[in-house]
């Protein structure tokens, strides 16, 4: 397969893949620790509206989310590409980033979730994706 090829359909899989690990995640998450009474996390209105009852606690999902979807799509996009793939994982990292920073313009959240998410659920994960593809994936003459 053509190296290009193989570059892109890493990219794509690592963003499909780690998209629905993503919401996986968010979706079961009511189950690990519920919102407070009354608030839909799934619903942007009822979750604005309710912003103000969430304790820490309830921030562990959503970063755990965003940081493992990024992970899994960045792993899988290092050990599908090619060749250059440092700077594959680092493109599902920046998408993933992306995502978050449009989400944290929609979605009203206390700065202190918002910096922590974006410094540390994206490009870091995306390189330890990098490197954990690296260190246990298959090796390629």
């Amino acid at each position: 397969m053509h190296p290009i090829v193989r570059n892109v359909l890493g990219v794509v899989l690592g963003l499909v893949v780690g998209s629905a690990v993503n919401m996986a995640i968010i979706s079961f998450g009511p189950m690990l620790v519920p919102p407070p009474a009354g608030v839909d996390v799934m619903d942007p209105d009822s979750l604005a509206q309710g912003m103000h009852l969430f304790e820490p606690k309830h921030f562990l999902v959503p970063f755990l989310a965003h940081a493992l979807g990024t992970l899994v799509g960045a792993t899988i996009a290092s050990a599908v590409a090619a060749r250059r793939k440092g700077v594959m994982a680092a493109v599902v990292g920046v998408f993933f980033l992306a995502g978050g920073i449009a989400a944290a313009t929609m979605i009203p959240a206390p700065a202190w979730f918002i910096a922590l998410d974006l410094l540390l659920a994206y490009l870091p994960m995306a390189w330890l994706g990098h490197w954990i593809a690296g260190r246990f994936g298959p090796r390629r003459g």
